[in-house]
């Protein structure tokens, strides 16, 4: 049934229209990915179908008595607010549900017979009301959600005290708890470490309403979304079936309308061809039969619709870092780091003044010539403290910290990139990589900043053209190591791709800490886990030492950690474990159980599409159908990917 439709909108922005005429239906139960470049409008047509802003031209249309949640500015909220009170407003109907049944209560001991009966009455029926709204699990969800994202530490400190990035986490988590009929999501996986993302992807696959979010996380994609819109130049293509599939169909089709856009010039060209010659036969013969025929073709050019030319391949960075002299064999040591937190990091919330904890003790780390080494762990486990000490100097409160033999190190960090935001970007690139403006301006060009927009100030970028400049700044200096925070972060994929491309082929040593697992996965066999205050190597891709985690929790033989940061008593690991593993265990059979409920779901609607499409007659309507058919195809697919991956 359809949910939410848009019927040829139009929005302009700053002078510049970002989406033209652009029309898409959202039917219920869908999981769309909205994807494009930076600046295409995703973030805008989201608040549009939110209702939160008008379109120019066009109409937005709800399915009646239908609720819209979108996941966008942070409100403020006063002093006295607390993370937890955030969270309960999700709640605030069933407060008044439960309010007005504890009155009810109190008028059914009435001593007037009809007062009691007719309170009994409507208590009966509240109380139904109630428990289908799921007021006896609110608590429990509350609690999930909160564990889930993360953010239950953060649940009694004021709301107005959160970093930026936990005040956004606290707000997906109220919009997760209202559970919308369409949940409207830009890029959720921003401030998310990897447990929360893989526990976000884990609610989405079972979230019973409609979802649409932008993401850049082409993993997150493939694993929650069963639909594409790809939206570029203002207008939208639809694409049945998860992210991978989307690039290897869009290509396909590419290349498809760039052979009928040539086939069309080519016809086009013989027929302009052939109404030359014909002029010139008419004026020699002096013919006006000819002349007819002539002006005849020219009308059929001028009736004829024109294809535009498609764009196979839109501009991207010029990304190639240029490499300084071969470091020495032994890039990073560290040895018995301890260090005690001092600074609000990863996203962490401050620590009230005078107390202290320990961010780690002990830690080791080795890292060597071309290592691609990534470190992963939760939030405010001290990745970005680890990455200062080696890129900033930062001292460890005990240990050593010793760079190589001929190390010259670029940093990218995840904060701060530019302290003065008043700096033009001309003048901040040139900061960095000593050339003339004309050199700078043409190095810049590389990195999508043209013209006039040299001249902006940094303070007014977005994240992604922050990012984009910073690279530029690095890529332009003879360097060997790159210590990497979040590198990823606000880039579109198209850049995205553009950095593996340029890491994957830097000859040097890189030091990565990301929440990207394509990223991780594609580039960085060796994986240090920052956990409990220690560090531990594992020799593989983020998944591989994912899974040997599991491994090692559930008790089962695995291969031993080399050069990490103090091993853990294995015993005394698997006893505390298996509370654990049985939920777990619990929580898999449930999953497993809704998955092949979903797949049978599935399987009897495309029994039934079968049916009708052997029976239709109208090409329109059959047409219609196979499209549906094959969305359930990709649906069915993407469910049984999920129920073989709850069993490894």
């Amino acid at each position: 049934m359809l949910l939410c439709a848009a019927d040829k909108i139009s929005k302009t922005l700053g002078g510049t229209p970002v989406i033209r005429k652009m029309s898409l239906e959202v039917r219920e139960g869908d999981r769309i990915g909205l994807v494009g470049p930076n600046g295409c409008g995703k973030s805008t047509l989201l608040k549009l179908l939110a209702g939160s802003e008008r379109p120019d031209d066009g109409t937005v249309y709800w399915k009646k008595g239908s609720r819209t949640a979108l996941l966008a500015q942070i409100p403020e909220f006063d002093a006295a607010v607390t993370a937890s009170d955030v969270l309960q407003e999700a709640f605030a109907e069933l407060r008044r549900m439960r309010d007005r049944m504890e009155e009810l209560e109190s008028l059914m001991a009435s001593p007037d017979a009809a007062v009691a009966g007719k309170a009994l009455d409507e208590y009966g029926a509240l109380q139904d009301a109630f428990a289908a709204k799921g007021g006896y699990e609110a608590d429990a969800n509350l609690s999930r959600v909160a564990n889930g994202l993360g953010i239950a530490r953060l649940l009694p400190l004021p709301f107005a005290r959160l970093s930026g990035g936990e005040r956004t986490k606290v707000c997906l988590g109220r919009i997760l708890l209202l559970e919308p009929d369409l949940l409207l999501l830009d890029e959720p996986t921003n401030h998310l470490d990897l447990d929360a993302v893989e526990w976000l992807e884990s609610y989405m696959q079972t979230y019973r309403g409609t979802v649409l979010i932008v993401s850049h996380d082409r993993y997150f994609l493939d694993r929650v979304v069963t639909q594409i819109i790809d939206l570029e130049g203002g207008e939208a293509d639809v694409y049945p079936g998860h992210y991978s599939w989307f690039v290897e169909e869009k290509e396909r089709r590419l290349l498809a309308e760039f052979a009928a856009y040539q086939e069309q010039r080519k016809k086009i060209g013989k027929m302009e061809e052939a109404i030359k010659r014909l002029r010139t036969w008419a004026a020699q013969a002096d013919n006006p039969a000819l002349f007819k025929r002539a002006a005849a073709m020219q009308k059929a050019i001028d009736r004829m619709e024109k294809l535009d030319r498609p764009v196979l391949e839109r501009r991207k960075m010029g990304l190639a870092f240029d490499v300084g002299e071969r470091s020495g064999n032994d890039v990073v040591v560290m040895e018995g780091v301890r260090m005690s937190y001092r600074t609000e990091e990863d996203g962490a919330a401050s620590v009230p003044s005078g107390s202290a904890r320990t961010l780690y003790d002990g830690v080791r780390l080795h890292v060597r010539h071309r290592d691609f080494a990534a470190i992963v762990g939760a939030n405010g486990s001290g990745k970005s403290t680890l990455l200062r000490m080696i890129a900033e100097g930062l001292k460890p409160d005990e240990g050593t910290v010793k760079l190589g033999g001929s190390v010259k190190i670029g940093y990218l960090a995840q904060h701060d990139l530019f302290p003065d935001g008043r700096k033009t970007v001309l003048d901040a690139f040139r900061d960095a990589v000593a050339v003339e403006e004309g050199e700078a301006r043409r190095l810049l060009a590389g990195f999508l900043f043209y013209g006039a927009s040299v001249f902006r100030s940094v303070g007014s970028l977005s994240g992604g053209e922050r990012m984009r400049l910073r690279l530029a700044q690095l890529m332009h200096r003879e360097l060997n190591v790159l210590v990497l925070d979040e590198p990823t972060n606000h880039l579109d994929i198209d850049a995205r791709e553009t950095l593996e491309e340029a890491l994957a082929s830097f000859p040097g040593t890189v030091i990565c800490v990301s929440h990207d697992r394509y990223l991780l996965n594609k580039l960085f066999p060796v994986t240090y886990w920052l956990e409990g205050g220690k560090l531990t190597r594992y020799e593989g891709t983020y998944s591989e030492a994912r899974r040997k985690r599991e491994e090692l929790a559930a008790g089962e033989p695995a291969a031993p950690a080399a050069g990490g940061g103090g091993g853990r008593d294995s015993g005394r690991e698997r006893e505390r474990a298996r509370p654990r593993d049985q939920a777990e265990d619990a929580r898999r059979e449930r999953l497993e159980a809704k998955l092949e409920a979903d797949i049978a779901a599935v399987e009897r609607k495309l029994a039934l599409l079968d049916d009708a499409m052997m029976a239709e007659e109208d090409a329109g309507k059959l047409a219609a159908l196979h499209g549906e058919k094959a969305m359930l195809e990709a649906e069915r697919e993407l469910l049984y990917e999920r129920l073989a991956d709850t069993a490894r």
